[in-house]
């Protein structure tokens, strides 16, 4: 066998690089002092002969690292309304856990209603007043801060929502439940939010139109999900009183809410935060009452007796109006209570002394000789305020029950209801802000929902408000200066059922869905919104329920 001098250079070439790389081997691992200088040489173990090579023992595996994983900033989270400010944190956010519960810190029990309504909507387990754990939710009331508002905190795997009301704190769970819905997942990070405008809501006509108290009952949840706590109900008009009555039940319509039915709402309403705005409309709009009371039916010059109008004149109309606020005030404890005043025929003609001299006299025994109409008119709802105030409640009436130039002015502490941009001779918005009046809007050219589209009314869409409304949009189309911001107070989306049959209760709640959602926003933040329409209605559709 021929043996090559190439193959044997290369088979030394390769034993002196196995002896090195053995060498470093054992230097990096722990070898003797002096062991790793590049002069030094391993000393041959006990038990060899020199010039040879003991097997060195296996070296101890380094243990490799577990990586730790690195996350993104946060995005905000995905609601509507869109929540106004979020601080951004690297974390994997919060999802519901099957060890994930829902706490209360301290002195917060009054949190007790909103802790079970978002365990049960999460899927968690309420534990009330107890120690924070992981994955858990802690509600807690506490801290500075305005009417409405929370912090939200997603940190180290638990959900912190605090606020100095129990609204707050409530709305606070809102959010957490639909960035749920809509990501799966509460994103790390803080949200520190907070209403722009204190009255947000909707307002239905359930007088036209009988609702069930089911119907009503699924408004509230829809609203109360969309950070709105206002529900107007007019529960009395030409065609029907819908609330059971113990002082005048002649007055009532066959299909009416029972007073059991008011109060399961109300109760539905409080835990929601939703307060219930009652309006019973006068001196217009009692038709119900004058089918069963004729006597007090106004009569005009010529014998036209205009529907729903009392005369104003007669003692006996202010009497069983009187009856009738005392007994539904006790019903409902909110906050407000709506007069109407809105519409009333004797001050719609052009010129009402002269159609209706039997109010006419009454005004000039009244008030002397410059007495008009218009002062008895704005006399009866100041009496019929003075009937409401006793019981703390902040008083309501329509923008079109406000008079100009007359001998009476309207009390100083009844809010304008603004509505009407179409009604004759109704006054622009900027006199009553002038004036120093607070003012809630519900614009009829946006937040009009006429069934069956009755006088140039159309069905407002949620693009349109979303795109271009904003509460200084009081009449029209033209905002009012942004001075008067904070006179104006909110808005409403209102629902009229003056062709009653145009639509069904369910066909009305579709219709009304996503008009209502932008509205959500636009009271919450005024400022133009980040997302575009298209985004903002899938958002809304996923969000729902």
């Amino acid at each position: 066998m021929r043996y090559s001098p190439r193959g044997l250079l290369r088979g030394s070439a390769l034993l002196a690089a196995a002896v090195a790389l053995t060498t470093v081997a054992a230097c990096s691992n722990g070898s003797p002092s002096g062991a790793g200088s590049p002069s030094a040489a391993p000393a041959a173990p006990s038990g060899t002969t020199p010039g040879t090579t003991a097997a060195e023992p296996s070296p101890t595996p380094t243990p490799t690292p577990t990586p730790t994983r690195t996350y993104p900033l946060s995005s905000a989270p995905r609601t509507v309304p869109a929540v106004r400010s979020h601080e951004p944190a690297s974390g994997p956010g919060w999802k519901p856990g099957p060890r994930a519960g829902v706490v209360l810190g301290a002195d917060s029990a009054g949190l007790a209603d909103e802790g079970r309504l978002i365990a049960q909507e999460l899927g968690l387990r309420y534990r009330g007043e107890a120690a924070a754990g992981p994955g858990d939710v802690e509600l807690a009331l506490g801290g500075e801060g305005a009417p409405e508002s929370y912090t939200l905190t997603v940190e180290d795997g638990r959900v912190r929502i605090a606020g100095p009301d129990e609204a707050g704190v409530f709305y606070g769970t809102r959010t957490l439940k639909q960035s749920v819905r809509s990501a799966g997942t509460m994103p790390e990070g803080t949200v520190a939010d907070r209403p722009a405008k204190p009255q947000r809501g909707l307002n239905v006509d359930i007088a036209r139109k009988h609702f069930t108290a089911a119907w009503l009952e699924d408004r509230i949840r829809e609203m109360g999900d969309l950070k709105l706590n206002q529900l107007g109900l007019h529960f009395s008009d030409d065609q029907g009183f819908r609330i059971e009555s113990d002082s005048h039940p002649e007055v009532v319509s066959k299909q009416h809410l029972t007073k059991a039915e008011v109060r399961r709402i109300l109760a539905l309403a409080a835990s929601r935060h939703v307060t219930v705005v009652p309006e019973i409309d006068s001196p217009g709009h009692l038709g119900a009452v004058i089918d069963a009371h004729p006597d007090l039916q106004l009569v005009s010059a010529t014998g036209r007796t205009p529907r729903g109008a009392v005369d104003i004149s007669d003692p006996d109309s202010a009497r069983i109006v009187d009856d009738l606020l005392r007994e539904y005030t006790a019903l409902f404890p909110g906050a407000y209570w709506h007069l109407g005043a809105d519409e009333y025929v004797a001050l719609m003609a052009k010129d009402p002394e002269a159609s209706y001299p039997q109010l006419a006299k009454a005004a000039r025994e009244a008030y002397g000789p410059s007495g008009r109409v218009q002062d008895l008119a704005t006399d009866w709802l100041n009496d019929r305020a003075a009937t409401v105030r006793p019981t703390g409640k902040t008083l309501k009436a329509w923008n079109d029950g406000f008079f100009a130039g007359g001998v009476v002015s309207a009390a100083k502490d009844i809010e304008v209801e603004y509505w009407t941009g179409k009604e004759f001779g109704a006054r622009p918005p900027l006199p009553y802000l002038q004036a120093g009046r607070e003012l809630v809007n519900l614009n009829d050219e946006y937040l009009y929902y006429v069934l069956g589209e009755p006088n140039q009314f159309t069905y407002p869409t949620g693009r349109r408000i979303y795109e271009q409304w904003t509460p200084l949009v009081v009449r029209g189309t033209t905002p009012v200066p942004a001075r008067y911001d904070a006179q104006i107070l909110g808005a409403r989306f209102a629902v009229w059922c003056d062709l009653a049959n145009a639509q069904t209760p369910e066909q009305v709640a579709a219709g009304i869905r996503l008009p209502l959602a932008a509205l959500s926003q636009k009271v919450w933040d005024s400022r133009k919104p980040t997302r575009s329409w298209s985004d903002f209605r899938a958002l809304a559709t996923k969000v729902r329920g």
